[in-house]
Parts: C-alpha cells; sequence; structure tokens
C-alpha cells in the first residue's frame, strides 16, 4: 500500500514537477494512481468542510504552470488555488519572485459547478498580472478580498474573460485533511497541500 509520505517523497526536490525526469513523471504518477485508489472522501466534491481554503501547489504536470517559469525575468514562485465553496470559486494565484520591487503575480478567477461527486466544471472569469508591490499583494487572504470587494487593479493587466471557450473540468481523486490530488481536462495532475 502507498502512503502519502511515499508520494511526497517522490515529489521533494522537483521543484512542483520543473525538475522532473521523465523516469520521475513515470514514478510519481504510479505513486498518485495508487494513492488515488485509497481516496479516504469517496464523495469529494460534497466534502465543502475539506476542500474549502488555501491549497499549495507541490506537484503538477501542466505545462500551462510549469512554463510560466520560462518568462524572460521570471522566476516560478508558490502556487495557490483558493477555494471558496460558499461563492463556488477557485483563485489560481502564482507568485513569481523577482528583484526587489519587481515581483510578480499571475492570476485566473473562475467560477465552479458540480457535475457529480468528483468533478466540477470551471469556467475562467477574470485574469490579473502584475507587480505585487503595485498592486498590494500581501497573501492570497487579502488579495482574494480585494478581488471580491470589486478593486480593480492598476497599473496591471486586469480583464475579464469573455470567451466561452474558456472552460475546463477538475475531478478531485484524492482529499483529506491536508493533501488533494486533481485531474484536469488536459490530462494535468495536481498535488496540493492545505496552506494556511
Amino acid at each position: 500500500m502507498v502512503s502519502k509520505a511515499e508520494l511526497l517523497e517522490a515529489i521533494a526536490g522537483k521543484n512542483r514537477g520543473l525538475l522532473a525526469t521523465e523516469t520521475d513523471k513515470v514514478a510519481i504518477l504510479s505513486t498518485v494512481a495508487r494513492l488515488e485508489d485509497r481516496n479516504p472522501t469517496p464523495r469529494p466534491v460534497e466534502a465543502t468542510d475539506l476542500l474549502e481554503g488555501n491549497w499549495r501547489l507541490l506537484y503538477t504536470t501542466s505545462q500551462e504552470l510549469l512554463n510560466i517559469d520560462r518568462f524572460p525575468l521570471a522566476q516560478l514562485g508558490q502556487i495557490y488555488q483558493c477555494v471558496r465553496t460558499s461563492g463556488a470559486r477557485i483563485y489560481n494565484i502564482a507568485e513569481l519572485p523577482g528583484l526587489p520591487y519587481l515581483e510578480g503575480l499571475v492570476s485566473v478567477c473562475a467560477r465552479f459547478e458540480p457535475v457529480n461527486e468528483r468533478r466540477v466544471n470551471v469556467k475562467f472569469e477574470r485574469f490579473v498580472i502584475g507587480l505585487q508591490r503595485l498592486i498590494g499583494y500581501q497573501s492570497p487572504n487579502s488579495f482574494i478580498q480585494q478581488i471580491e470587494s470589486g478593486k480593480k487593479f492598476f497599473p496591471s493587466l486586469d480583464f475579464g474573460i469573455e470567451n466561452r471557450e474558456q472552460r475546463g473540468w477538475l475531478d478531485i481523486t484524492y482529499l483529506d485533511n491536508d493533501m488533494r490530488i486533481g485531474r484536469g481536462n488536459e490530462g494535468s495532475v495536481f498535488v496540493l497541500t492545505k496552506s494556511s
């Protein structure tokens, strides 16, 4: 039987997947699949008390996320997926450390809709990219409070996403008090841990 500790050991030192070799990826995905078979929460979408909160990304196969590290002068910092079940909202926040005063932030806000006990449809609604200092970013919670209060962030790129094609889905395949594993519509795997 595989344990969470084995998965954490497998992804340690892989910088969320940026440093994973093809051999690493195969071993990690095998460990993920075996842990998913032991999911202690058979109806994770309904377990709102476990889903709610800020989740920090530990590992992903999503090239879209990992490619943020390839922007000129950008380095991938912490990535959060913050779930607010009462409003059926997800806030994806990527911190981009850099030179002093040039730390960046990329965020996508979305609404989710349960499809069944493990899948949610996701509709992307807003995109924000800017310098942390200029938009007053201090933490995921304070940033989300500003978004929910209707604040527009200037100077930064801050716009609504109207395209009906900007949709996806996410299967929650493992959920407990401090770990969540998900699989997205593009075949990506996400391993996250509960953050304060």
